[in-house]
């Protein structure tokens, strides 16, 4: 199971996101947004958990490869 989990994560997408105020976030993975709560979760570059208010996003896409 864990070799599928490597590969998965391998496998995963970078997501980039402009802010209003002018920051660009680059997050690992696929960033989910909670419906209920209206916050965006995402693994940072350094791969710790953060989360930002759906508000504050102008523009979320997936980088290139």
């Amino acid at each position: 199971m864990k070799k599928l989990a490597a590969i998965m994560a391998a496998c995963s997408s970078n997501y980039v996101m402009h802010t209003n105020d002018g920051r660009t976030i680059v997050s690992s993975g696929k960033p989910v947004v909670g419906s209920d709560t209206g916050m965006i979760s995402y693994k940072d570059a350094n791969g710790n958990k953060q989360q930002i208010n759906r508000a504050d996003v102008k523009e979320m896409v997936e980088m290139g490869q």
